[in-house]
């Protein structure tokens, strides 16, 4: 018997000045599963991440995350939920260092008010060593250790695209959503990534929805793949089903879709 979703999307519409993003978009996704939605640029990838992540409010359809309705709930409250996301343009802070970075990722689990915080005290100082605590063991498990103290945008672009998957771990989430978490990587960068999603799957069993271009390392690495067009679904499976499907091959090489005979 099959888990339950920890997430259910269900007929999902998104529409911006009568341009339609997203149409019927329904999937789930299971505890612990890496899910990735593929498509041609323009697909509706990114847009389903911005509904789910409470950017965007859809106009018609719903989506449950562990048993609640995301759809109008703010963006802050949907990652205090559980919800993380990493970016496909480096989001972090290069003036501060890796561990700086990571602990921004700590922000919901510090538990105290500005007042501890000035007095430094007690229950801010038992928080602070907590938190730190927890960002070095993400440093280990991402093995990041000799890149500490120095700051972050100086360091090489793969190991920046690590420190943000860092971050969003930091969140402790329970779903992650990985946007093209290796574009832009050379091929040694790209295999490094690919091992720590698995780690982050197998060892931390976080479920995961993964958007990326790059094919070889979807079917690698993926349990199911939805693939998009036009903002529509064209078919999920595993990613054998999917990459054989006449459809998705007619959006990928630009054919004309079969028609049953």
């Amino acid at each position: 018997m099959s888990p339950d979703p920890i997430l259910q999307v269900r007929d999902v519409e998104l529409r911006f000045a009568g341009v339609t993003a997203l149409s019927g978009v329904t999937f789930d996704v299971l505890p612990g599963e890496l899910f990735a939605v593929i498509g041609p640029n323009g697909a509706g990838k990114t847009s389903i991440f911005n509904v789910l992540s409470g950017v965007y409010r859809p106009q018609q359809g719903s989506v449950v995350f562990d048993g609640h309705e995301l759809v109008g709930v703010r963006p802050p409250r949907i990652a205090a939920m559980g919800v993380a996301r990493t970016f496909q343009n480096i989001e972090l802070f290069g003036n501060l260092d890796l561990v700086d970075n990571l602990m921004l990722g700590r922000h919901h689990h510090l538990g105290y008010g500005w007042a501890a915080a000035v007095a430094w005290f007690g229950k801010a100082r038992n928080a602070e060593v907590a938190n730190r605590r927890r960002v070095e063991e993400i440093v280990d498990f991402l093995e990041i250790e000799a890149y500490r103290g120095m700051p972050v945008g100086m360091l090489p672009y793969g190991v920046q695209k690590r420190i943000e998957l860092g971050r969003a771990l930091a969140m402790e989430p329970r779903l992650l959503l990985l946007d093209e978490p290796v574009a832009g990587m050379n091929g040694e960068e790209t295999e490094d990534m690919a091992r720590f999603i698995l780690d982050v799957r197998d060892e931390l069993g976080i479920a995961m929805i993964l958007v990326e271009h790059d094919m070889g390392l979807v079917m690698d690495l993926a349990d199911r793949v939805m693939a998009m067009d036009f903002g529509r679904p064209l078919v999920t499976g595993t990613p054998t089903q999917v990459q054989e499907h006449p459809d998705v091959v007619a959006a990928y090489l630009g054919l004309p879709a079969k028609e049953d005979a």
